[in-house]
C-alpha cells in the first residue's frame, strides 16, 4: 500500500461494517464457515455423551491459523501505510484480543461440548471475532479506495493543468500527461467495478469510464480549435460542455467507489416498465374469494389500472404515434376499464365462498384477454415508432455538416433545429421501447446511450456553428469530424440496444407493412408527377430495406451456420444486391422523366414490378426467419399481422381485408370439420417427416424436393385456418404452381431411377406413383383456382368456399401420401440398381442415399433454469443390515 498522503476527501464511514466488495466477502467466508461449523452443535446437549471432539479441535486449529494469518497481514498493512494508521492498528489489536478470547472459550467448549453455558460463551466470542475481522478487512478495502481516489485526484490535477494551457505545445504535453494518468485510473476503476457487489455502483463506474474514454479525444480537439480561434463563441460553449461532462464523470467515480449511489444510476433504476406493470396487474386480479373486501380490493385494482392507462395514454399522445394506433390504444384502454368493473362485480357476487365460481373465472379470463389486447396495441405502436425513427439516423447530422461547410448561418440554424428534434425523437422512441420491455440489461444500455446523446447534441451543434464561422479552418474541421464519429458511435449503440429489446418477428411484420404503404405512395406520386414526394418516399423504402437487411444479418449472427442461416442470408443478399438496386434504377429513370415533362408518356409497369420485387424480397426474408418458429409463436404473430394485411403477395396495390383473415370468419361447424381434415393431413405429414428426416439431403435432390413440397402444402393448409405466410388466394395459386414445378423436377429424377432399374415390379410402381403425383398436383391447382374464384365473387358466397377448402386439404393429403411412397420406392429401386449391375457396367447413381449423421448431444445434461426451483426430494438410501442378522436369516438346503 502506498504511503503517499494526498488531501483526498473521504465520504465513507470507517465504522460501517457493511461488506461492499466481493474480495472482502471471499476473504471472510472461510472463517465464517469454520466458526459456524464449530458452533453448530446439536440443540439438545442432554442426548449426547460427554467427551472430547476430535473434529472440533481440528476446526479450532484452523480458526486460529486463519486469525493469525489476518493479524500478520494487518500488522504489515498498518506498518506500511500512513492513512488510517490509528484505525488499522486498533482493528488489528481487536482481532488479536477477540482471537485469543475465541481460542480460550473454544478450548473450554471442546473439552465439554455438552455444557450450554460454555457453548453460549463460544458463540458470543465467535460473533465478536467475526465483527473484528470484518472491520479489519473493510478498513483494508477503504485503503484501496483511498489509493484509487489518490489516482483520481492526480487525474483531476492533470485535467486542471490541461484547461489552463495557452499554446499548442503546452496542450500536447498536458494532454499526454492527462492521457497517461487517465489510463492508470481506468485500470484501477475497472478492477473496482468488477469487485463491487452493488449493481448500481458497477453501472455508475461503467458509465463514467465510458464517458471519459469517449470524451477525452473530444476534449483535445475542442481545446485545440479554441486555442487557434478564441474569438468563436461556439467553440467556447463546446469546450465548457465537454469540461462539465468530464467533471461529472469524476464525481460519479468518486461517489461510486465510496458506495454513494450516483444520480445517473438512480435515473436508470427509476425507469418505469409498462410491461411489468401489466404483468403485476394480471397477477393481482387473481384473488382468494375469502380474502375479497370491496373497500380494499376496488381502490387497489383501480389505482393500478389507472397507472397503466395513464402510461398508455402518454404513449398514445406521443408525437411518434400514428393516428390509427392512437385510436386503438384508447379503445383498448376503455375496454380494459369495463372488464375490470365486470370482474369486481363478479368478485362481490362470489364473496364469502371458498372457491371461485365459473363466472369469476370467466371474468378473470376476459380481463387477461383485454390486457393482452392492450399490450399488443402498445407493441404495434412501439414497433411503428422504431421502424419510422431508426431509418437514416445519420442523415440529419450529414445535412447539418454540409450546411456548416457552406457557411450559411440561416441554414445552419434551421438544420440545427432539425438535428435537435431528430435526436430528441430517437431518445423518446428508445424510452418507449424500454417501457414495454423487461430486459433490464438492455434498458440500462439504452438509458446510458440516451444520456450520452442528450449531452452530446448541443456539443455537436456548437461544433457545426464553429465550422460555419470558419469553414476552411483545419482544426475546426478536425473537431467536427471527431464529433461526427462520436455521434455515430452513440447512435449505433442506441440502435443496437433498441433492436436487442425488440422482437425481430414483430419488427419484420411492421416493416413489411410500411414498405407496402410506401410502395403505394411511390406509385401514386409517380402517376401524379410529384417528383419531391417520389424521391422522399423512395428514399424511405431504401432506408427500410437497409434496416431490414441489417437487423436480420445481426440476428443470424446469433445462430450457428447452417441451412437456416444460409437461406436467410441469401435472401438478404438478393434484397440488397438485386431488388433494391433495380428499384433505385427505376426511381432514377422516373425522376428523370418527370424532370423533362414526359411522365405522362412513361410506362410505369417496370417501376411497379421493381417495387413489387422489393416488397416480395422483404416478405420472403420474414417468412424465412419464421421457419424455425413454433406454432404457438406463429399464432401470436398472426395477431400482429391482422392490422397490416393490406396488400397481396402478388399485387402491391390490393387493399382491404386479406383472404386469410376471411377464413377466420367461417362458421364454427365448418371450422371444426376443417380442423378434422387438417388433423388427418398432419398424420400424413408425420409419415413424410419420419421418412425424409433419416436421409442426408446434401446430395439427394429427391429429399430436398419432398421437403419443399411438404413445407408449401403446410402453408396452404395453414391458410385455410386463417394463419401462415399466405395472405390471399393468389398466393395459394402461386404455391400450387410451385408444388407442380417441384413435382415435375421430382418426376424427372425418379424416371431416371426407373429407367436404370431392371426390377420390373419396382419400375412399374415408381411410374405409377409419378402418375399419381401429376394427378394430385393438377387437382391441387384446380382447387386453388376454384377457391380463388369463389372468394372474389361476393361477400355473400364466401361460406360456399368450404367444399373447395376441404378439397384442397384432401388433395394435399393425397399428394403427400404419394410423395412418401415415391421416396420409399426410389430408395428401394436405387438399392436394387446397385446390387444387380456388375462393376464393369455400373452407371452413376442419380442421387446418393446416405443416412443423416445424428445430432450432437451434450455429454452432461444441462439443467433447465425453470427446474431449479422445483421441489428436491431426498433419494432412497440403501439400508445397511448387520452381517449377524443376515446369517441368522440364512437357511441351508436341509432346513425345513
Amino acid at each position: 500500500m502506498t504511503s503517499m498522503a494526498l488531501n483526498v476527501p473521504l465520504k465513507m464511514d470507517t465504522k460501517d461494517l457493511q461488506i461492499k466488495t466481493l474480495t472482502v466477502e471471499r476473504l471472510i467466508q472461510p472463517l465464517i464457515l469454520q466458526v459456524t461449523t464449530l458452533v453448530n452443535c446439536v440443540r439438545d446437549p442432554s442426548k449426547n455423551k460427554k467427551g472430547r471432539s476430535k473434529r472440533a479441535s481440528v476446526l479450532l486449529a484452523s480458526v486460529e491459523d486463519a486469525t493469525n494469518n489476518l493479524i500478520e497481514k494487518g500488522d504489515q498493512i498498518a506498518k506500511d501505510t500512513t492513512i488510517l494508521k490509528m484505525e488499522l492498528t486498533e482493528a488489528v489489536q481487536d482481532v488479536r484480543r477477540e482471537g485469543e478470547t475465541m481460542r480460550v472459550t473454544s478450548k473450554e467448549f471442546t473439552d465439554n461440548p455438552c455444557a450450554l453455558a460454555k457453548r453460549e460463551s463460544m458463540v458470543d466470542a465467535a460473533r465478536r471475532l467475526l465483527a473484528a475481522v470484518t472491520r479489519l478487512l473493510i478498513l483494508a478495502d477503504i485503503l484501496d479506495v483511498v489509493h484509487l481516489l489518490q489516482h483520481l485526484t492526480a487525474v483531476q490535477n492533470s485535467f486542471a493543468l490541461l484547461t489552463k494551457v495557452s499554446n499548442e505545445g503546452d496542450l500536447n504535453s498536458a494532454y499526454q500527461k492527462f492521457a497517461q494518468d487517465l489510463n492508470k485510473l481506468d485500470f484501477l476503476t475497472q478492477k473496482r467495478q468488477q469487485d463491487l457487489k452493488s449493481p448500481s455502483e458497477r453501472e455508475g463506474l461503467a458509465a463514467a469510464r465510458s464517458c471519459l474514454k469517449q470524451t477525452s479525444p473530444l476534449l483535445y480537439s475542442s481545446f485545440m480549435a479554441y486555442l487557434q480561434h478564441p474569438n468563436i463563441t461556439a467553440l467556447q460553449a463546446g469546450r465548457e460542455s465537454v469540461h462539465d461532462e468530464i467533471q461529472e464523470a469524476f464525481a460519479v467515480i468518486s461517489d461510486a467507489v465510496q458506495g454513494i449511489r450516483c444520480p445517473m444510476s438512480n435515473s436508470i433504476l427509476a425507469v418505469p416498465s409498462l410491461a411489468g406493470a401489466i404483468d403485476e396487474f394480471e397477477n393481482a386480479i387473481v384473488i382468494d374469494p375469502l380474502a375479497v373486501h370491496e373497500d380494499k380490493l376496488r381502490p387497489l385494482l383501480e389505482k393500478r389500472l389507472e397507472g397503466i392507462v395513464s402510461e398508455a395514454a402518454w404513449m398514445a399522445d406521443s408525437s411518434c404515434t400514428r393516428d390509427q394506433h392512437r385510436e386503438h390504444i384508447i379503445t383498448e384502454c376503455n375496454a380494459v376499464r369495463q372488464a375490470l368493473q365486470s370482474l369486481l362485480l363478479e368478485y362481490m357476487s362470489n364473496a364469502g365462498y371458498k372457491e371461485r365460481s365459473d363466472a369469476v373465472n370467466s371474468a378473470i379470463e376476459n380481463m387477461c384477454k383485454k390486457t393482452r389486447q392492450l399490450r399488443r396495441q402498445l407493441q404495434k405502436a412501439i414497433i411503428d415508432h422504431v421502424s419510422d425513427s431508426f431509418l437514416d439516423t445519420t442523415v440529419p447530422l450529414l445535412v447539418l455538416i454540409e450546411a456548416a461547410k457552406s457557411g450559411n448561418e440561416k441554414d445552419i440554424n434551421e438544420y440545427a433545429a432539425i438535428f435537435r428534434e431528430h435526436a430528441s425523437k430517437l431518445v423518446e422512441v428508445a424510452n418507449l421501447a424500454c417501457s414495454m420491455s423487461t430486459n433490464k440489461e438492455g434498458i440500462n444500455i439504452i438509458q446510458l446511450a440516451g444520456h450520452h446523446i442528450e449531452a452530446m447534441c448541443p456539443q455537436v451543434i456548437s461544433a457545426a456553428l464553429a465550422l460555419t464561422s470558419s469553414p476552411k479552418s483545419q482544426s475546426i474541421g478536425s473537431n467536427m469530424e471527431m464529433y461526427k464519429k462520436a455521434w455515430e458511435h452513440h447512435i449505433r449503440l442506441l440502435t443496437e440496444a433498441v433492436d436487442d429489446i425488440t422482437s425481430i418477428d414483430e419488427f419484420l411484420t411492421i416493416s413489411e407493412s410500411h414498405i407496402l404503404e410506401d410502395v403505394n405512395n411511390c406509385i401514386i406520386s409517380l402517376r401524379g408527377s410529384d417528383a419531391e414526394t417520389l424521391d422522399r418516399v423512395a428514399g424511405a423504402i431504401q432506408g427500410r430495406a437497409a434496416r431490414v437487411a441489417h437487423v436480420v444479418s445481426c440476428e443470424m449472427e446469433n445462430y450457428e451456420n447452417g441451412i437456416y442461416t444460409e437461406k436467410v442470408m441469401k435472401l438478404v443478399k438478393d434484397l440488397e444486391g438485386f431488388a433494391v438496386a433495380e428499384f433505385v434504377t427505376q426511381v432514377n429513370t422516373a425522376l428523370e422523366r418527370i424532370s423533362i415533362g414526359s411522365a405522362t408518356q412513361f410506362d410505369d409497369s417496370d417501376f411497379v414490378e421493381a417495387s413489387r420485387k422489393v416488397y416480395d424480397a422483404v416478405h420472403d426474408i420474414r417468412c424465412a426467419v419464421l421457419t424455425i418458429r413454433t406454432p404457438e409463436e406463429l399464432e401470436d404473430m398472426s395477431d400482429l399481422e391482422d392490422g397490416h394485411d393490406a396488400l397481396s403477395h402478388t399485387s402491391v396495390q390490393t387493399e382491404g381485408k386479406s383472404d386469410r383473415a376471411k377464413m377466420i370468419e367461417l362458421p364454427e361447424e365448418e371450422k371444426a370439420k376443417i380442423a378434422e381434415q387438417v388433423a388427418d393431413f398432419n398424420k400424413v405429414k408425420g409419415r413424410l417427416d419420419a421418412e425424409i428426416e433419416i436421409w442426408d439431403e446434401t446430395s439427394n435432390d429427391i429429399i430436398v424436393l419432398a421437403k419443399k413440397m411438404c413445407m408449401i402444402m403446410m402453408e396452404m393448409t395453414d391458410f385455410t385456418r386463417g394463419r401462415g405466410p399466405l395472405k390471399n388466394t393468389s398466393d395459394v395459386i402461386n404455391a400450387a404452381k410451385t408444388i407442380s414445378e417441384s413435382g415435375n423436377r421430382m418426376d424427372a429424377l425418379v424416371r431416371q431411377i426407373a429407367n436404370q432399374c431392371q426390377d420390373l415390379s419396382c419400375k412399374q410402381d415408381l411410374l405409377a406413383y409419378l402418375e399419381q403425383i401429376k394427378l394430385y398436383s393438377h387437382q391441387l391447382k384446380i382447387c386453388s383456382k376454384v377457391k380463388a374464384e369463389i372468394q372474389n365473387l361476393s361477400e355473400e358466397l364466401i361460406v360456399s368456399a368450404f367444399d373447395s377448402i376441404t378439397s384442397l386439404i384432401l388433395s394435399a393429403k393425397n399428394l403427400m401420401n404419394t410423395v412418401v411412397d415415391t421416396v420409399k420406392m426410389s430408395y428401394i429401386a436405387s438399392i436394387k440398381i446397385i446390387r444387380l449391375q456388375s462393376p464393369s457396367a455400373a452407371l452413376h447413381s442419380v442421387v446418393m442415399w446416405r443416412m443423416k449423421v445424428p445430432e450432437k448431444k451434450p455429454l452432461i445434461k444441462r439443467e433447465n433454469p425453470k427446474d431449479l426451483s422445483a421441489v428436491v426430494r431426498r433419494g432412497s438410501t440403501k439400508k445397511k443390515v448387520h452381517p449377524v442378522k443376515v446369517m441368522n436369516e440364512f437357511r441351508g438346503r436341509n432346513a425345513p
